[in-house]
């Protein structure tokens, strides 16, 4: 790279990107940094990223063994892998019909899909739970999955990459004989991708670090998923042992941070191609 690249304008987007990044990554750089720290070395009055004493293996050890990692973590790609599926296989087919379907109803729809994206699961929270606690559905999966298996996101975002598809290639489709479900499943998927992959990283990621909803319905362990799971981690250690603490969330973030890195490229392109950028 010359030097005629480094001009002040360049110079001072690089230096607010990186000031951001750093801003952004410090929370996970203090986790690493406290991960490997023995109880002594977190709490004293200096602060120092990296440990005195390196307690890694200890801190992850006690990790994996005071709660059933292996069940949390299997439990969270349950429940994410549940919740995206049926996101998915309903958004796509409500979003096809309103972006190249015309009938009476479409603007109707429409406002009812923004006025869905306005209504938090807090509003929804208490209603919700009667109908479970009522149908004997607490402490299960379906409790879990059953209330985000509709995502008015997830038809907001298929809405606008659908729009933007050519209608010719829609009706070639119906030429040949392809009934609307057929065009959904050989046309309009294998074309939305990189919409998909957009939304399946917003998706588990939201429903990966939930802790407001399965705290309110499990209470049984054997269901708790990973955010939840750390709280039972922090009561078995009386909340003292920060280190270990850490290390538990290192592993329960680090799926995260994989499959955002290997998705990063369709994920961008997602967000590009459905006109979400910023």
């Amino acid at each position: 790279m010359t030097s005629a690249s480094f001009t002040p304008g360049r110079v001072a987007r690089l230096s607010i990107l990186g000031l951001g990044a750093l801003v952004f990554l410090a929370p996970y750089i203090f986790m690493v940094s406290t991960a490997g720290k023995a109880q002594s070395d977190i709490f004293t009055s200096s602060l120092s990223l990296i440990p005195q004493q390196w307690f890694y293996v200890q801190n992850f050890a006690k990790a994996l063994s005071r709660v059933s990692m292996g069940r949390l973590l299997m439990n969270g790609v349950v429940v994410c892998a549940l919740i995206l599926v049926f996101q998915v296989v309903i958004a796509i087919p409500c979003a096809y019909a309103m972006a190249k379907l015309k009938f009476r109803a479409a603007r109707a729809l429409m406002v009812l899909v923004m006025l869905g994206l306005l209504v938090p699961i807090h509003a929804t929270a208490l209603p919700l739970y009667v109908a479970f606690d009522r149908a004997g559905a607490l402490n299960s999966y379906v409790a879990l999955v059953a209330p985000f298996t509709i995502s008015v996101f997830g038809i907001f975002l298929f809405l606008q990459f659908f729009r933007a598809m050519p209608d010719d290639l829609i009706h070639a489709a119906r030429l040949d004989g392809m009934s609307e479900p057929g065009i959904i499943a050989r046309v309009i998927v294998p074309n939305a991708w990189p919409a998909v992959t957009a939304f399946s990283i917003f998706s588990v990621v939201a429903h990966w670090n939930d802790l407001y909803w399965p705290l309110i319905v499990v209470s049984n362990q054997a269901y708790a998923t990973p955010p939840l799971g750390l709280l039972y981690f922090r009561a078995a250690e009386a909340g003292d042992d920060y280190g270990a603490l850490m290390a538990a969330t290192l592993i329960i973030t680090f799926p995260l941070v994989a499959a955002f890195l290997l998705a990063q490229k369709r994920f961008v392109e997602g967000i590009t191609m459905t006109g979400l950028k910023g």
